[in-house]
């Protein structure tokens, strides 16, 4: 979820109903905070408690300077990334690349508990492949070095993001240890989220994608658990005023150039999600300022049902 849990998507997911609420992967090389990029991602004003900072990288004395520094930032719970699929991450032996070395994953581990006093979390997959799909075995690694909490994916690091997520192994993992486990993967609806806790027996459900154009599921997803009752989907209004509220956001944290393009890819997704064909708002992806891109939307609001009815 790089480039999309910044702080005002953090912030809103918070207000909507998200228990935790993780930092965007921040390198273990401090070396490279310089940049405005890193800078963006350890800036966590404002943010309510806890501050959860998730770190990658594959040097154990690295991370664990990593993770003291982003201590020393405000972080009150420190995530290890061990699950990121993409290439430049895993080409760099961090990520979920890390799942190939047992030994490297318990040195740090061991290295980062030992660092820090907060709490320390881990993000893992399945495994690397089909055929080394270790999870059980890192899980007990991470407990026995201290980790207080893990998240597991329900892929591996060869699946990517194909084919369907797999609960059996989350369900494997959460009887073989004792601390808490999340159970993250495809979970995009009310009813996927109680069938994954009943299947897993996980402490709860990590969302990502779904989120993406619906920060709305955090309170949907709590609702139906505590109740059984479906919340209504947020009526129109509603959405253009979520919309509008986390664009300005994102223009006030990033400033005018990165905050108008950031929003574009948001816009996307909450447009696609209510159901707009793409060539109602494509025009507005385009847009190069902020003023132009909040009253675009604002008119295309105004005009909604009927660019809703219109065929793509």
């Amino acid at each position: 979820m790089a480039g999309v849990t910044d702080q005002p998507f953090r912030k809103l997911c918070r207000a909507l109903g998200a228990g935790l609420v993780v930092s965007e992967m921040v390198t273990s090389d401090t070396r490279l905070w310089k940049s405005n990029k890193s800078q963006w991602r350890l800036n966590h004003d404002g943010e309510g408690d806890p501050i959860s900072v998730q770190i990658a990288g594959g040097e154990p004395t690295m991370m664990a300077h990593a993770a003291r520094e982003n201590v020393a930032l405000g972080a009150q719970i420190i995530d290890i990334n061990m699950g990121c699929p993409a290439k430049k991450v895993c080409n760099r032996a961090a990520g979920s690349a890390l799942l190939k070395d047992e030994e490297l994953v318990a040195n740090i581990l061991r290295a980062v508990t030992a660092a820090v006093s907060v709490p320390v979390t881990l993000k893992i997959r399945t495994g690397w492949d089909a055929e080394l799909k270790n999870a059980v075995r890192i899980a007990k690694l991470a407990e026995d070095s201290g980790i207080a909490l893990l998240s597991v994916h329900g892929r591996t690091r060869a699946d990517a993001f194909r084919g369907d997520a797999e609960y059996e192994t989350i369900a494997a993992v959460k009887q073989a240890v004792g601390i808490p486990v999340l159970a993250n993967g495809d979970i995009d609806t009310v009813h996927k989220a109680k069938a994954v806790l009943e299947l897993t027996g996980a402490d709860g459900v990590m969302i990502g994608r779904a989120a993406q154009g619906n920060p709305w599921i955090f309170a949907a997803i709590n609702h139906f658990l505590s109740t059984g009752e479906e919340l209504p989907k947020p009526d129109i209004e509603s959405v253009q005023r979520t919309l509008n509220a986390h664009i300005q956001a994102l223009h006030q944290f990033y400033g005018d150039f990165m905050g108008v393009r950031i929003a574009r890819k948001h816009l996307g997704w909450y447009l696609a999600g209510q159901g707009l064909p793409k060539h109602s708002y494509k025009d507005i992806i385009l847009l190069e300022s902020s003023q132009l891109q909040l009253g675009a939307i604002n008119t295309l609001f105004d005009n909604f049902e009927r660019l809703k009815d219109t065929t793509a």
